[in-house]
């Protein structure tokens, strides 16, 4: 057989790594072969490494299927791949999706509710797992899709879908009755993005971030105000909702004795420090429930039609405000990810493997 390959992480420390070199596996009835071809890493992709167990991310692509033993996991990513083979109709060769992907050469799917936008993987052990990461958006039916933005939707797209929804909720709640709304991690595509989508709401936008990222965060004009973390004191005392996207305990409990009672939504969002806090916070918010309530209210059509809308309005600012870094194969994956984990990647970068 062909050779592909597969990149893993030990589950217990994501620094440590290994790349094996596996079949390209063969289809029984019912079965699509995709072809990664495009993915992107960004510390999104980290996250779901460190809630890896918990959020139950390590069951979509388990190391078992690539002969890798349990405690390898595969933290998944997001891009695009093409079908290589199908034994299923509506599904054909050629086709070229975007969804949830291994950081490997090839991914077995089981197409189910095949039509014009794409189709839902079926696989037994995916049953289970949170509907929205099963879908694969065929190119030709995506509202979003634009070739000569693909770059663009392997890095932004899962974190916009994430800021849109979370802007969604926050909005669709009025505000929580907040007067001003404040972002950790101001500076992470999740938290721009948010932002972006926020600004201009007529609710005051406060962004935190480091000292050396003050510069970039307060460039991208989507924060009334940009503060580092130690900068908490000077916030001024009124109705605040908090979107954590750090999971800093710390920046929590400087935000709490700082606006006491005035603090009257703590929502945790993500982890870009890699500090599991969601236990601390108010609530943890969960893109795909607020995802569920918009079907219901906009039906399937109408989400895709807004997000779409503003989608195209994002990339249009997004494009001037990141470096993409190419790479391609499973040397240049590992080396993406070893500095994304690491903490390395300027607000600036991000990091595109050809597969």
């Amino acid at each position: 057989m062909p050779a592909s390959w597969t990149f893993a992480v030990a589950r217990d420390d994501l620094g440590r790594t290994t790349l094996a070199e596996t079949a390209v596996p063969a289809l029984a009835d019912g079965e699509a072969l995709l072809r990664v071809d495009r993915v992107g890493l960004t510390a999104n992709n980290v996250t779901y490494a460190v809630l890896g167990e918990s959020m139950r991310y390590w069951q979509f692509f388990p190391g078992e299927r690539s002969g890798l033993g349990p405690e390898w996991g595969l933290p998944p990513l997001w891009g695009f791949a093409e079908v290589a083979a199908s034994t299923v109709p509506g599904v054909e060769v050629g086709q070229r999706v975007y969804g949830y992907l291994p950081p490997a050469g090839h991914l077995v799917v089981r197409p189910e509710r095949v039509d014009g936008t794409g189709f839902r993987d079926a696989a037994a052990h995916r049953a289970d797992l949170p509907s929205p990461y099963n879908v694969y958006r065929s190119t030709a039916g995506d509202p979003a899709y634009r070739a000569d933005q693909e770059d663009l939707l392997v890095l932004f797209r899962p974190l916009f879908f994430t800021s849109f929804m979370l802007a969604d909720q926050v909005a669709d709640n009025a505000f929580y009755g907040a007067d001003q709304l404040i972002l950790s991690s101001a500076s992470s595509k999740t938290g721009y993005a948010a932002a972006f989508e926020l600004h201009g709401r007529g609710r005051r936008l406060i962004g935190l971030t480091s000292p050396g990222n003050v510069g970039f965060t307060e460039a991208l004009g989507c924060y009334d105000d940009v503060l580092t973390y130690d900068q908490v004191d000077a916030l001024t005392v009124a109705p605040s909702v908090y979107l954590d996207l750090s999971g800093s305990p710390e920046t929590r409990a400087a935000l709490r004795h700082r606006l006491g009672d005035r603090l009257v939504r703590d929502i945790a969002v993500g982890l870009t420090t890699q500090t599991p806090n969601a236990e601390a916070a108010g609530e943890v918010f969960f893109a795909p429930v607020q995802m569920r309530k918009r079907r219901g209210d906009w039906g399937r059509e109408g989400l895709d039609q807004r997000f779409a809308e503003a989608w195209q309005r994002f990339a249009e600012a997004a494009a001037g405000w990141v470096d993409v870094r190419t790479g391609a194969g499973p040397e240049d994956l590992r080396s993406a990810w070893l500095e994304v984990f690491q903490g390395r990647t300027a607000p600036r970068v991000g990091h595109v493997v050809h597969a």
